[in-house]
């Protein structure tokens, strides 16, 4: 790992080499070559062309690609997003246990809040499926589901399930795999999510002054630690046409990791500074893509920000912060990018 400070005298964050290497070497570029078939862009007016030119096809969805081979229709995955939006709703409409015990290893002990929260009451054979663990790898996940696919029924916590685990209950085994793969593809990224980007948030500007809005601190964190730092578009003849330097047979990696850094487009662009959000518009800054483009913006969006939000105002009002014995927090290099291992407790 290489050491990046983003808060200066206090924390360092080490990246991944390849994190590093692209801070490091094209920071402040536009267009450059990754590898013989793939060009990054950094360029906000270019993302912004190369986004607008064309929908998202079924590979470049993040969460809805193909399942085990399987194309996923998009009334199948507009049916799961509705789901999961009614449980996210109906778990922001919960009281808010501001005494909730959040110490300990962060994002881990947030995402698993998260998970009870919203998806708590369903059969444990579904809400395994939110694991961190199951990250390790593939293999690992899909053994999980034939054998939870297998149960003969489910046992719940004699609540109501969630939609989503009703939306997805299917007769058959064949069927059951499925299905339990679609409702980790929809459950998992909500936790997931907004576990990392306030366990970033924390991390980067913990503690907070009692007169900046959380909203502020998430924008702020969404820019240093953007969750969904690259976005990829394959080959394509648009491309081409909008940029001479991206060739006919070229996959293109656009990087808000780098356009949120951008020094022509950012003041003080490594420093964390929530207030700057106070004069700027989120969903009208050039470069700032949090949540993709206005064209085609992330299913979860309107889930991730008030989970985000509820999350840190438990953290804020029980002076959660990072030990202050621990001075570096990794970033790996992952589908979603989040410090991990960091040692959040309570401000004495």
């Amino acid at each position: 790992m290489h050491a990046s400070v983003t808060a200066p005298g206090r924390r360092a964050t080490a990246f991944a080499p390849r994190i590093d290497a692209l801070l490091r070497d094209h920071l402040g570029e536009d267009v450059f070559r990754l590898d013989p078939g793939t060009v990054g862009v950094a360029s906000p007016a270019l993302i912004d062309e190369i986004l607008a030119a064309r929908p998202a096809n079924d590979f470049e969805r993040p969460t809805f690609k193909p399942l085990q081979g399987r194309a996923i229709p998009r009334t199948e995955a507009s049916a799961l997003m509705r789901a999961v939006g009614q449980d996210v709703r109906a778990a922001l409409q919960t009281p808010v246990d501001l005494s909730a015990d959040l110490s300990g290893e962060w994002p881990h002990v947030a995402h698993n809040h998260l998970r009870d929260l919203v998806f708590g009451s369903d059969p444990y054979r579904l809400k395994v499926l939110v694991d961190r663990r199951l990250e390790w790898t593939p293999k690992l996940t899909w053994a999980v589901i034939a054998g939870g696919a297998a149960l003969p029924r489910d046992r719940g916590t004699g609540r109501p399930a969630s939609r989503l685990a009703a939306a997805t209950a299917a007769p058959t085994y064949g069927e059951r795999r499925h299905a339990m793969g679609m409702y980790r593809r929809a459950a998992a990224p909500v936790c997931f999510t907004v576990s990392a980007l306030v366990a970033n948030a924390l991390w980067l500007g913990a503690p907070f002054a009692d007169d900046v809005p959380n909203r502020h601190i998430i924008h702020e964190s969404l820019r240093l630690l953007p969750v969904s730092w690259n976005l990829l578009r394959v080959a394509s003849p648009e491309f081409h046409a909008l940029d001479g330097r991206i060739g006919a047979g070229d996959d293109v990696l656009m990087l808000p990791l780098l356009s949120h850094r951008d020094p022509a487009v950012w003041d003080a662009p490594l420093e964390f500074r929530p207030e700057r959000w106070n004069h700027l518009d989120p969903d009208d800054t050039p470069g700032y893509l949090p949540f993709g483009h206005a064209n085609e913006r992330c299913w979860g969006r309107h889930m991730v920000m008030p989970l985000a939000e509820r999350l840190l105002d438990i953290a804020r009002h029980n002076g959660l912060a990072p030990d202050p014995g621990q001075t570096t927090a990794r970033v790996p290099l992952a589908g979603l990018m989040s410090v991990v291992g960091v040692r959040m407790v309570p401000r004495s």
